[in-house]
């Protein structure tokens, strides 16, 4: 991923991330918007990795989607994160009390 991209990648940014998923003859695709609750690397307990402390670091990055769910999703090379601009809040009426 992008140095600059994971420096917009901060808590209360609203993203729109694809992810594929290859098979042999197809390509399974998941869209997801929300908001970023998180995004760190952290290591695997793979021990076979040979990597920074022989372990394999993976971005994560957790979000809340627009109905309030928490999903948490591992970024890879087929992995696209779009940032959005903020969504307006809904206008309120005035009472009439």
């Amino acid at each position: 991923m992008d140095e600059s991209l994971r420096k917009k990648l901060i808590p209360g940014t609203q993203v729109h991330v694809t992810q594929q998923i290859p098979h042999r003859n197809r390509v399974w695709t998941n869209d997801i918007r929300g908001i970023i609750i998180s995004y760190e690397q952290k290591q695997t307990g793979s021990w076979y990795a040979h990597s920074k402390d022989d372990k394999l670091w993976l971005d994560r990055l957790t979000l809340r989607t627009l109905d309030g769910e928490i999903t948490s999703l591992i970024l890879d090379d087929y992995s696209c994160v779009e940032i959005e601009a903020p969504t307006a809040a809904p206008a309120t009426l005035p009472s009439n009390s």
